[in-house]
């Protein structure tokens, strides 16, 4: 995850320009604790900028994304909602299918199953996602149980 200090150097070093639409768009990334659709990025944006458009935020993100400083995230069960959030530390997702609420976790375990791939393998495993999806635990009480489990 880069230092909100190194950003700057990241883009000097591939010769692209921190541009001040770059930069609102970095600052409502980083006040923003959530997982947010580029939509609401927008949104968010327009209300300190009225100029920005939604082109210049998906074209952001593409470039955010490419220089590792953002992370793309696809949270809802059926894949098709794009979500970012600043890089971070290994970090993995649960979501409700009930409400839809995410929960960061960690898992040493996850980890340790990418070492171990790694060194069976001969890999270098960069990063893993892993999404999970169930109920809540205030939503468990709602939900009708499985008979196939997770």
């Amino acid at each position: 995850m880069p230092a909100p200090e190194d950003i700057p150097q990241i883009f000097q070093t591939t010769g692209r320009r921190l541009t001040s639409q770059r930069r609102l768009l970095l600052e409502v990334l980083t006040e923003c604790h959530d997982h947010l659709d580029a939509e609401t990025i927008y949104d968010l944006a327009k209300r300190r900028d009225p100029n920005i458009s939604l082109a210049t935020v998906y074209r952001t993100l593409k470039v955010l994304k490419a220089e590792g400083i953002v992370q793309e995230r696809l949270l809802e069960p059926d894949g098709q909602k794009h979500h970012y959030e600043m890089a971070a530390n290994a970090h993995y997702h649960f979501t409700c299918l009930e409400c839809g609420q995410v929960i960061e976790f960690e898992s040493a375990l996850i980890e340790q199953a990418c070492h171990e791939l790694a060194e069976r393998l001969k890999l270098d495993v960069a990063h893993a996602r892993v999404n999970l999806d169930g109920h809540c635990a205030d939503c468990t009480q709602l939900a009708p149980m499985s008979e196939d489990g997770p």
